[in-house]
């Protein structure tokens, strides 16, 4: 059973997340300073430490496919009326924002996925804070294990 040093210090980890906020990639430095810094000291800092490099990295190739997934048809939707032969004689450079493509549409409901994404995303890592606070292990669901 962890006493209420490793509790809080597992907590932090899982916290230390949200340091994405402030800091550039402070959803990866955060959590790494803290695992690496305590990992040896106790076996339940060293797995919830793993828990949430893991559960960020798998986030950020998630975000990465569905990124390169949907930059197409924001391409396509955005450039939907650009005249790209003509695009040197200024009269005939045009966008045409009378009628939305389908494009539109699944532009949208890719940026309408990446905030329900983003919800849950902050609901896991606070109800695993929650776990490491109570002295329970938690496994994020949809995590690759990159460290086992």
């Amino acid at each position: 059973m962890p006493d209420n040093h490793q509790k809080n210090i597992a907590t932090f980890v899982h916290l230390s997340s949200f340091s994405r906020f402030i800091i550039p990639l402070g959803n990866f430095i955060g959590p790494v300073i803290l695992w690496i810094l305590h990992k040896d000291k106790s076996p339940f800092i060293d797995q919830h430490g793993k828990q949430i490099i893991n559960f960020q990295m798998s986030i950020l190739l998630y975000t990465l496919v569905l990124g390169a997934i949907s930059l197409p048809f924001f391409a396509f939707t955005f450039f939907n009326g650009f005249d790209v032969f003509n695009s040197f004689h200024f009269p005939d450079f045009h966008f045409n924002f009378k009628k939305p493509s389908p494009f539109f549409y699944l532009t949208g409901g890719f940026v309408f996925f990446a905030v329900i994404a983003f919800v849950i995303e902050v609901v896991l890592i606070v109800k695993a804070s929650l776990a490491a606070r109570d002295g329970n292990f938690y496994n994020y669901p949809f995590t690759i294990n990159f460290f086992k």
